[in-house]
């Protein structure tokens, strides 16, 4: 369970989707993020712009800026000399063909699971808000001067729903 933690931490929302950085699926692959990149590059049939891209130099600012690690070795040389790729889901799936180490395929098959279970996540979340916004419904039709403090319990319950929806799971650029 705590691989599924680090996982979901490595998991970012750009442009609407789902992805994950070149370097940090090179680190969990144990290869070099330029053998990853280089494995994708001979293989450009198998990574169409849905399965990866190139983030743009503003993406890459505004997503660094929110990493809390500070400089590594490399970086303070002179840092990379491109910008990282992402990988969404299917593109990461389709790394353990192209790298074809049994670590890729452990590491895939961890990061499928982390993707599911952020899926349901999102689809369990939102049919137990969909229930609450019923129930609330029902207690604001029927409601007394009684039950005003039923309201005001509601009322908390949507500003802690609102706090913890699924898209507060890695950073939106």
């Amino acid at each position: 369970m705590d691989e599924l933690v680090l996982i979901k931490n490595l998991i970012y929302e750009i442009r609407g989707q789902k992805v994950m950085l070149d370097f940090e699926l090179a680190e969990l692959y144990e290869v070099e993020t330029k053998k990853l990149n280089q494995a994708v590059k001979r293989n450009k049939e198998r990574f169409p712009k849905d399965f990866v891209f190139q983030l743009t130099s503003e993406e890459w600012k505004t997503l660094r800026s929110q990493f809390v690690t500070s400089k590594t070795e490399t970086e303070t040389r002179g840092g990379r000399q491109y910008l990282p790729y992402v990988f969404t889901e299917q593109g990461v799936a389709m790394l353990s063909e192209v790298l074809r180490s049994r670590r890729a395929v452990e590491v895939n098959v961890q990061i499928m699971r982390t993707f599911v279970k952020l899926r349901q996540w999102a689809l369990d979340s939102k049919e137990f808000g969909k229930r609450l916004l019923d129930l609330e419904k029902y207690f604001i039709e029927h409601c007394t001067d009684n039950e005003r403090e039923i309201k005001r319990i509601y009322e908390a319950i949507d500003l802690l729903m609102d706090r913890t929806k699924p898209n507060d799971i890695g950073f939106k650029v």
